[in-house]
């Protein structure tokens, strides 16, 4: 049953995002990767937290499968579902924003508005990375089996082939995994990080 507003009471924190930020080293923020299934954003999201560990970042990733697995066990594949799976994603990673790191998310989130509600919720420290490979590019990698699964009408609801991925309009970067290696992916989605939440010490 969800919880009465008038019985809540919003505490507010001891410590302040300044210092958060001198402790760390950098400012909180969420990347944002949102692209079909086989793009590449599990690979890109563990590669980046390596390299960002590796600078002295203070990261974590979030990945569709781990918390599907765990915190989203209980939902399915429809669209309100997934509208729900991508919600919570987008709560706990303002979260882990707000305590001063740096949150990764490797989710396909197909839907605008529901990355614009998670944007809404992450404030000024959402990036939103399109890693962008076409569904041809996707398919033919199938590293899970789920496209032919999809063609043979076991995955209805599958992104790209029963339902629709609507891309980002204004991403703050593009990473192009269709027509590139990952290492040359990897290394322009760190420059972008680097760049976007610059260490600070």
């Amino acid at each position: 049953m969800p919880s009465n507003p008038q019985q809540l009471t919003t505490m507010a924190h001891a410590v302040d995002a300044h210092e958060r930020r001198l402790h760390y080293g950098h400012a909180g923020a969420v990347i944002w990767l949102t692209g079909l299934s086989g793009s590449g954003k599990s690979s890109l999201a563990m590669g980046l937290e390596q390299a960002l560990m590796r600078l002295g970042y203070s990261c974590y990733v979030l990945d569709g499968d781990n918390i599907r697995s765990g915190l989203n066990s209980d939902l399915g594949f429809g669209d309100a579902d997934r509208s729900e799976n991508i919600r919570r994603i987008g709560e706990v990673a303002a979260l882990f924003a707000d305590a001063g790191l740096v949150c990764i998310t490797a989710f396909i989130s197909p839907f605008q508005a529901d990355r614009a509600l998670a944007r809404t919720r992450c404030k000024q420290g959402f990036h939103e990375i399109h890693v962008a490979a076409d569904l041809a590019a996707c398919e033919a990698r199938d590293p899970k089996g789920l496209y032919k699964k999809a063609r043979a009408g076991q995955l209805p609801s599958f992104t790209g082939i029963g339902s629709p991925y609507e891309p980002p309009v204004h991403p703050e970067c593009v990473i192009s995994t269709g027509t590139e290696a990952l290492s040359e992916s990897l290394t322009t989605l760190l420059d972008y990080v680097r760049h976007a939440v610059p260490l600070v010490r």
